[in-house]
């Protein structure tokens, strides 16, 4: 943790201007890990292709590089600012918590002393959602993995992730976290959009079942949406705004969605980038006062590294693999992050 000394200037501070204080800071990120499977054939779930015998040859060797480079990046999201690695990591496209456990054993990760948080899903890929935290600042008192339940056109189940919440105290403060990875866009974005709407709205429903039970609830929803900012899913569903003026007690701020207008993005397809990773806040969150912990600013962690450098692809996320070849990169999305702040006395 660092103790900022900085003179801080917050866009909705009307007429304050700028102001000299000590801060502290919290880092809140999320990351699509991209495929991060043992190389171990698990005979309950679709996991064939990742292993040595596979399509993939995903080896022990691949496996640990893999593990090297996804701890890299973690191990910088936020650096520069805060000084360290974030206190909070939400992450997707994990096999197991074994891989995670493997994942914080790394030599970049094992002095920041990361506990896991993780359920098993009943996705058909057998890829679920975690929570990564420091336990010398974050307690979780609570934790519950929310089933979506999804059919498709003949009435058959559609497994996929589940929804992760976790409740617990920020150095003291009351927070609840929801980690999300949304139905793919498979099939095309129309096709599918109907199945992103009904994440929504069970995501919706935790947020609003938390509020009931804690009025004052400071909730934190992030994840891989498959989703715009600008998406109904987003935008109507959860009641997302990109301006703070804009909000309401039922609506939740979205520092993404400025950044998607400027054709900022954390994967890329077809030469079009989408900003499906985001992170999203309730308005209490959003505040002047700084007493408690507060929204700061957000951004994508896109260092050069992290992009492909020649090809086809140049300049897009520089991932494992490219459809069966072996690339040796990170993943195929960019991890997202906010600050949160907290004055000092």
């Amino acid at each position: 943790m660092r103790i900022l000394f900085i003179f801080l200037f917050l866009g909705w501070y009307t007429g304050i201007g700028q102001q000299k204080k000590n801060y502290r800071i919290r880092t809140v990120a999320f990351y699509n890990l991209e495929n991060l499977f043992d190389v171990k054939n698990d005979s309950l779930v679709y996991d064939d292709d990742r292993t040595p015998e596979g399509k993939y040859q995903w080896t022990e060797e691949r496996y640990q590089r893999k593990l090297e480079n996804i701890a890299q990046v973690i191990s910088e999201i936020g650096k520069d600012v805060s000084g360290n690695s974030p206190d909070i990591l939400g992450v997707c496209e994990v096999e197991t918590k074994q891989v995670l456990q493997d994942l914080l054993t790394t030599p970049l990760l094992q002095s920041k002393n990361y506990k896991v948080v993780h359920f098993d899903s009943p996705d058909e890929r057998g890829i679920d959602v975690g929570l990564l935290y420091k336990d010398s600042s974050f307690l979780p008192t609570s934790f519950k993995s929310h089933r979506l339940l999804l059919f498709n056109a003949d009435g058959y189940r559609d497994y996929t992730r589940d929804q992760l919440v976790v409740g617990g105290l920020l150095d003291g403060e009351q927070f609840y976290f929801l980690v999300n990875h949304w139905p793919s866009r498979s099939g095309g974005e129309t096709r599918s959009r109907p199945n992103r709407i009904k994440a929504a709205e069970l995501t919706k429903k935790i947020k609003d079942s938390i509020c009931r039970f804690d009025v004052n609830a400071r909730i934190i929803v992030m994840g891989d949406f498959n989703d715009d900012p600008r998406d109904d899913s987003i935008k109507k569903v959860l009641r997302s705004k990109g301006k703070v003026s804009q909000l309401d007690s039922l609506s939740m701020f979205n520092p993404m969605e400025r950044m998607y207008k400027r054709g900022l993005g954390t994967l890329a397809y077809r030469d079009r980038w989408n900003l499906f990773d985001q992170i999203l806040l309730t308005p209490n969150l959003v505040t002047k006062n700084t007493k408690s912990y507060a929204f700061w600013k957000a951004g994508i962690f896109s260092p050069s590294y992290l992009h492909t450098s020649i090809g086809n692809y140049k300049g897009y996320p520089f991932r494992t693999y490219v459809g069966t070849t072996y690339y040796g990169g990170f993943a195929d999305h960019f991890p997202v992050y906010a600050f949160l702040l907290k004055e000092e006395e």
